[in-house]
């Protein structure tokens, strides 16, 4: 079944295409809740919430564009909606510098373990993160997104690198 015809059954609600669609495109959304995430099981929470979106919405997808990119921005603000709802994307006060700069070349980390120190940012940090360097939103962009200043988006992105930044030094690795 190709994927016109796919999306078309699952606009009609049959279950074996959801199924289908589910297998499809679970792995790769997995990908994206686990980035957003604190751990394993927040990410698969946020997988299923963002298929329930998916199929509650996929009537108005009408192939302009790409299936793909759009149940990927479905998914991140479907992750972005849950965690302003916990109201845990506070502004904050504190006086951050621009930004660091993290030196992966430089340093000799997995990506297991920068993804693990990177799920342990507290959210603001986390989400602005992910949206800045991972995903390539800017802070405009993010600001809206998230429900916060343009000038808070940098503070998050600066402590968020500063916090990585710190945890890596602490396992001795040189970071430039």
């Amino acid at each position: 079944m190709d994927l016109e015809e796919l999306i078309y059954n699952c606009k009609k609600g049959k279950r074996q295409a959801q199924a289908e669609l589910y297998r499809k495109y679970s792995g790769i959304l997995f990908g994206m809740c686990l980035k957003y995430s604190r751990n394993k099981t927040e990410a698969e929470d946020n997988l299923h919430d963002s298929f329930m979106t998916i199929f509650n919405k996929i009537e108005q997808f009408n192939f302009n564009g790409s299936f793909e990119g759009w149940i990927k921005r479905i998914t991140v603000n479907t992750v972005l909606q849950k965690y302003r709802k916990e109201q845990h994307l506070n502004v904050v006060s504190e006086n951050v510098g621009e930004e660091t700069d993290v030196d992966t070349e430089q340093a000799d980390i997995s990506l297991s373990t920068l993804l693990g120190h990177i799920q342990e940012l507290p959210n603001k940090y986390r989400l602005t993160f992910n949206l800045y360097v991972l995903d390539g939103y800017s802070h405009k962009e993010i600001s809206e997104m998230l429900g916060t200043s343009i000038g808070t988006s940098k503070s998050n992105l600066a402590r968020a690198k500063m916090i990585l930044r710190e945890k890596i030094e602490k396992e001795n690795i040189n970071i430039a």
